[in-house]
Order: C-alpha cells, then structure tokens, then sequence
C-alpha cells in the first residue's frame, strides 16, 4: 500500500481509539521506505505524543517491569517508559518499533500489552493507538519469524514505495530540488535494494535525505561531494546524481520564468525535470502569490512532452493545494490539456 493511504488508515486508527473501535496496525516493508517517518507524521498532526519502544534493545524483565516484594506479596514496578496520561498526555501513539528483531522471549512479553492493552496491573491509555513496524525475513536484516500468536494480534500493511508521495513530501520538508529532479527522472532509483547483493549504502526514501544533507554539507567542496553522495544512496546511483547536477548548468533562468519574462524550454528531459521540480520549490516559497502561480501555469504548456507540463501542475497541486483551483490561468491549462487528463 502506497505511504498516503498507510498515512490515512493511521490518522483513521488514532482517531477510532475515541469510539473504541481501534486495532493494532502492523507495518511491514523494508528498510529505510519511511515506516517510523509515517506514524511520526501522524502524531505530529494531531499534536500527540510517541512513545517509541525498540523491542530489539530490550529483555523480557524490561517490558513486564521489576519485580518487588510488597508485604507477602510480590508485584511489578510499571516501565515508565510505558505510555501515561499523567507524563505523556491523554492520546497518543505506542509505537513499537523493530518488532520482528526481537528475540521470541521479548515478543511474547508483548503478546499481552499488543492484544489486551495492559500487562499486569498496568493497562494501556484508552485514546492510545498501538502501531508496530518491522522489516520481513527476505530483507536481510535482524529478523525472527513473528510467532502466529503475536501477528493474529495485528491488522497487517505492507509499505510501498511511491514516488509521488515521496515528492510531496520532499517539497514540503525542503529535500533539494535537484534530488527531487533527478528521481523525476530516474524514478526506478528512489528504491533500488537487493538483498540478495547485501548493499552496504543503497538508494531509499531514507538515504536519499541523507544525500540532501551530503549536497548542503559538502556543496563548496568539490573533491568531497561525489564521495558524500555515493555514501549515502552508492556508488551507482551516486554517480548518476553528481553528473545530473553538473548538467544544470544549462538551466533556463527559472526567476525569469516565475516574472513570466521567459518561455525558454530546454529540449533535454533531465533539464525539463529540473525546470519543473524548480518551479514547485519556488513556488512554496512565494506562499500563495496568485502572479507567480499564473506564470508557472502558462509555463506548463511550453513543454513539447505535454506530460511534463501535467507532471508538473500535478506536483503543483500536491504541494499548494485546491488554492491552485481558484487561479485564472488553470482552466486555460486545464482547457488545453483536457485531452490527455480526459485519456
């Protein structure tokens, strides 16, 4: 399922905790697709509190607490990582993370909290989602089988790799335009894991943030940027973005194009894909401007590709919203594109 919809059945979970009707979500994918990102997002949205537990790194005595003598009787000194409405507040999410690198001694200690929401005397919060992520076996990472038990407590979702909705979040989390255009144009390369050649640094949604960073941090060293590229995505792919972006030096002047001064389209796709990802970005940053929105607009139809031209108003909407709607120039495009969009 695409990361926009897994975004949609979390935000539906967390709200249903309120009526009573939530279930366990376990998210399955491979490494480094946005899985931890995704359920971050959601309590970010509602201004809610994680608390994120990494059964990899615990014991069982960890999860079910310490044990302590109280008169004749013995009882269990409560985590205080467990979620609390006193610390942490009334609604949240309990996400436990790295589930199936967990040892079977630890997941069985979770059996209960997962299923029942409580262990021993301490009970989960009622507005609390619980959300679990881990990576299958055929990913070579750390990872058991999950026990039957334990995955007939979840309702299960496995993450794909979308680059759509991977461009709408590089937008609006300011990933450099330049990455953004390079995936446009190799689109194959925004997940590239084989875990049969066990990759050391390989192309995902995770690493390609990581080569954002490289970009920023090593822009004014020359001799350092191909290697701090291919660090984080490998060497393959590394290469291939470096020469991308030695390639924008032919770049139309995309502030000419914003002021409507310039209609200049290059001819070669990879630059069209980085006029379109520069005209996105910029048009974040002008928060609005109806001017600079009509220009980008009339801009989208001097691409020979008229494709281009939808990419681009599509990634627009993506990013501003149904305010594109009310700008004159859309139904001009929308009237001269109508074909392709009919098709």
């Amino acid at each position: 399922m695409r990361p926009a919809y897994i975004t949609a059945v979390i935000e539906q979970e967390f709200s249903s905790t309120q009526q009573g009707y939530h279930t366990p979500v376990m998210l399955w994918g491979p490494p480094g697709v946005g899985k931890s990102q995704i359920v971050a997002q959601v309590a970010e949205n509602h201004d809610a509190e994680i608390v994120d537990i990494r059964l990899s790194q615990m014991e069982p005595s960890d999860l079910r607490g310490i044990p302590f003598k109280n008169d004749q009787k013995v009882e269990w000194a409560i985590p205080a990582m467990l979620p609390d409405v006193a610390v942490h507040g009334e609604a949240g999410i309990l996400f436990i993370d790295e589930i199936t690198s967990a040892p079977p001694s630890v997941s069985a200690a979770a059996y209960q909290l997962i299923l029942d929401r409580r262990l021993g005397e301490y009970r989960v919060p009622d507005h609390w989602a619980i959300v679990a992520a881990g990576n299958r076996q055929g990913d070579r990472g750390v990872t058991y089988s999950m026990p039957s038990p334990l995955a007939n407590r979840f309702s299960h979702y496995e993450v794909d790799v979308n680059l759509d909705d991977w461009a709408s979040w590089a937008y609006h989390h300011n990933i450099d335009e330049r990455i953004i255009a390079f995936l446009r144009f190799r689109p194959d390369l925004l997940f590239d894991f084989n875990p049969e050649h066990n990759p050391v640094a390989f192309p995902s949604p995770r690493s390609w943030e990581f080569a954002h960073r490289a970009l920023h941090k090593f822009s004014d060293q020359p001799n350092l940027l191909p290697g701090g590229i291919e660090a984080c995505v490998g060497r393959a792919a590394g290469v291939e973005l470096f020469a991308f972006i030695q390639s924008l030096e032919n770049l139309p002047d995309i502030d000419a194009i914003l002021r409507g001064k310039s209609d200049e389209c290059p001819d070669e796709i990879d630059l069209q894909y980085a006029v379109a990802s520069a005209l996105v970005t910029r048009a974040l940053r002008a928060d609005g401007d109806a001017a600079i929105l009509g220009n980008i607009l009339n801009y989208a139809n001097r691409f020979k590709q008229r494709e281009m031209g939808v990419m681009l108003v599509s990634d627009l909407h993506r990013a501003i919203g149904a305010e594109l709607f009310s700008v004159p120039q859309f139904s001009d495009w929308a009237e001269k594109i109508g074909d392709i969009l009919v098709y």
